[in-house]
């Protein structure tokens, strides 16, 4: 009975050993998220930014990268490289946090050949805002010194999924290219009267945010980025900040942090401009653009014909900031945005195609529509 047991054991470890090397076997094969290489045989199947932007910083050659959150998931490797001429990646990590950037980046400066450029589109919203948010969605297996770990890759079930998943895919032939991985523009509806659909306007705020409110938190996020600039002084550091249309100020006037917003961009203005790597842009503040609503589906989300335009700018330094003139920009975007004259927005052509497909005016909305 004890021999039947163990030859039984036996068995079972033996099996269970075999499975196990099988389906290591498939994944690295295949490697769904890029980790090992890029694939030759299929092309690859885009599914988790955190989880496949350790094999794009990896194993795509590039001297210059552009990095960013869902602002700049629909700008084009192959437009980076027709305006910089280089070898070009994109990597984005939606509502991605400051240390998360950083994991992407150390990567990145420890292959063989480090890139020479970083694009980085800052992003507002995630400047303003802590740390504390952050989850353990971003794999560290994927991003440490630590080989022996990749076992989690390899042994997981979702990795094996995804590597049945990316081989059916090619069988269809919908395999995607670098160029358009992770992008969704083609897929979303753009225009001003979308734009105006989505956003939902806040009440007026009683109270104004103080203007301290987000320094703190814009600081510790600069602190983090001037440790990328001084551990990689050989590198270029293209800073731009993304530009939210001009219902994004709507929005910051009347929930009353419009100044404590330009508080903290001063802040960053002034930790970004005159340092010797980096160069900052802020197409933020380009009026045709952000008044634009065509160029939209939301309140912050361009196009990527308008990323296309921003990248060419920014390339151009037509939105270029320097630290004697920054202060009198921000002034006069301020002066700006508190001027403008958004309830003409919500215009007749607004409301006859609302009324096409509602019976009743949005929620926030509390006046009489001509």
């Amino acid at each position: 009975m004890n021999k039947t047991y163990q030859l039984w054991a036996r068995r079972f470890l033996a099996a269970l050993l075999a499975l196990l090397l099988l389906c290591g076997g498939i994944v690295c094969a295949v490697d769904p998220c890029l980790y090992y290489r890029m694939p030759e045989r299929w092309q690859p199947v885009f599914f988790n930014e955190r989880y496949q932007a350790a094999g794009l910083a990896k194993n795509v050659p590039a001297d210059t990268v552009l990095l960013g959150t869902s602002m700049a998931a629909n700008y084009r490797a192959s437009w980076i490289e027709r305006y910089y001429h280089t070898p070009s990646v994109r990597i984005t990590i939606p509502d991605g946090y400051f240390s998360e950037f950083g994991q992407v980046i150390d990567l990145l400066f420890r292959r063989r050949e480090p890139p020479k450029r970083i694009l980085f589109a800052l992003d507002l919203n995630i400047l303003i805002r802590d740390d504390r948010g952050v989850t353990d969605v971003m794999p560290d297996y994927f991003y440490n010194r630590n080989p022996l770990d990749d076992v989690k890759y390899l042994l997981s079930k979702d990795s094996l999924y995804y590597s049945l998943y990316t081989l059916m895919e090619n069988r269809r032939g919908k395999g995607q290219t670098l160029d358009e991985g992770f992008t969704w523009d083609l897929t979303s509806v753009w225009g001003r009267y979308e734009t105006l659909r989505a956003y939902d306007r806040p009440p007026v705020a009683e109270e104004q945010t103080p203007e301290d409110a987000y320094l703190q938190y814009t600081s510790e996020n600069l602190a983090v980025m001037k440790g990328w600039f001084t551990e990689h002084p050989e590198a270029k550091f293209e800073i731009f900040l993304s530009p939210y249309s001009i219902l994004a100020w709507d929005r910051a006037i009347r929930r009353g942090d419009l100044d404590a917003r330009l508080a903290a961009l001063e802040l960053a203005c002034e930790a970004l401009t005159g340092l010797e790597n980096v160069r900052l842009h802020a197409p933020l503040f380009a009026k045709d653009m952000v008044t634009e609503l065509n160029n939209y589906c939301d309140y912050v989300h361009h196009s990527g014909e308008a990323g296309e335009w921003v990248l060419g700018n920014v390339c151009a330094e037509k939105f270029l900031l320097r630290p004697e003139t920054f202060r009198e920009t921000l002034a006069e975007w301020r002066e700006f945005v508190l001027g403008y004259d958004y309830d003409a927005l919500w215009d007749e052509e607004f409301w006859e195609q609302w009324y096409q497909e509602h019976e009743e005016p949005p929620a926030w909305y509390g006046g009489k529509e001509d």
